[in-house]
């Protein structure tokens, strides 16, 4: 029986129905990334429409429902953040540790560790704790993940969120109110995964220049096969700025609860492009999407898809757009020949001519 086929689980989809497998066993969807329809001309609203659900639900609407939580049952009165302090910044590194923990260690357990779906999905067939490498503290990347996200990322995660509360407490920033300005607040909900794109886009191409790329974004690169532990696991510096997305609404006229908004999407929402999955299943029918695929393509050949899906269709701007076809894969093998020809005409430029 194929690998792709043993059923781990009560119940199995047959992934072959959406996908293929090559000869290694890695999984690929048929067709292609398609970028949102809201970039189409002439415009078909009928399309948008059809898409707006999606846009939504689910991961939109379970990063506004954790923010909502935080913001009712979490985070602190005005008061008490108007002035720092150890005591409700600890508290508030617990909680988003411990959501981190619960959220991303369910997915660990039961698709890397039980591994209740096989490979079924399996973009990349192997999984990371079969295989050691010196790259990692312990030779482990789970280990050397799970730490750098817990010790490193979530404290920086904690530090936005620490400074965005303060900043707003203390009124140095403009507070709208929701009974006040309800329209306006509502589209920052609807444009905030965009901020993210936008900003992750322009974080991201900044660390893959060669010397931040060397020292910085390298760590997170080590992980060539994801899994959920890689979602947070970077370089402090990396971390900082990845979290800092909060801090464009401390720019722009806004409400805490909308940069919190904004870190979740960041924090509890980088595990998407790491899930290593396709679907993750539920029934032989049913299946979440995880939308992982156009961020696996970068960790798979590094210069492509600096941003995410194409709310804001950077990398399709700036000739950088993966879409996991055939198409996609030429263009992207075209572009890095150029890029070695040139590097090799330079080369050959700067050396002394033989005499």
């Amino acid at each position: 029986m194929p690998l792709c086929q043993l059923q781990v689980g009560r119940f199995a989809m047959d992934d072959l129905k959406f996908g293929t497998r090559n000869k290694r066993g890695d999984w690929a969807p048929n067709g292609r990334v398609e970028l949102p329809p809201i970039w189409e001309r002439p415009p078909k609203l009928l399309k948008i429409l059809n898409w707006l659900p999606e846009y939504v639900w689910p991961w939109n609407a379970f990063h506004m429902a954790t923010t909502l939580l935080y913001w009712y049952f979490i985070i602190p009165d005005v008061e008490t953040m108007k002035a720092l302090g150890w005591g409700w910044a600890l508290w508030l590194y617990v909680v988003n540790a411990s959501a981190i923990f619960v959220f991303y260690g369910l997915v660990e357990l039961f698709y890397y560790i039980r591994r209740k779906q096989g490979t079924r999905f399996k973009y990349n067939s192997k999984f990371p704790g079969d295989q050691p490498s010196d790259v990692f503290w312990f030779k482990s990347q789970n280990i050397d993940n799970f730490l750098r996200s817990f010790f490193l990322s979530i404290p920086l995660w904690t530090l936005v969120e620490v400074v965005f509360l303060w900043v707003f407490a203390n009124g140095w920033v403009p507070w709208l109110s929701w009974s006040d300005h309800p329209l306006y607040l509502a589209a920052l909900v609807l444009v905030a995964p965009m901020i993210h794109e936008v900003h992750f886009f322009v974080v991201h191409r900044l660390i893959h220049t060669p010397l931040l790329y060397k020292w910085i974004h390298s760590v997170h690169h080590n992980s060539v096969n994801p899994s959920p532990w890689s979602s947070l696991s970077m370089h402090p510096i990396e971390g900082f700025l990845y979290h800092a997305v909060a801090f464009w609404h401390l720019v722009i006229p806004s409400n805490p609860v909308l940069a919190l908004f904004q870190l979740h999407i960041a924090g509890f929402g980088a595990v998407n492009g790491h899930i290593g999955f396709e679907k993750l299943e539920f029934s032989e029918e049913a299946a979440l999407d995880s939308h992982a695929y156009t961020h696996y393509l970068h960790h798979k050949y590094f210069e492509v898809n600096y941003g995410g899906e194409g709310l804001i269709p950077l990398d399709k701007w700036f000739g950088t757009w993966h879409d996991g076809s055939a198409e996609g894969e030429a263009i992207m093998n075209d572009r890095f020949k150029k890029k070695r020809a040139k590097m090799n005409a330079n080369s050959g430029a700067a050396s002394p001519r033989n005499s």
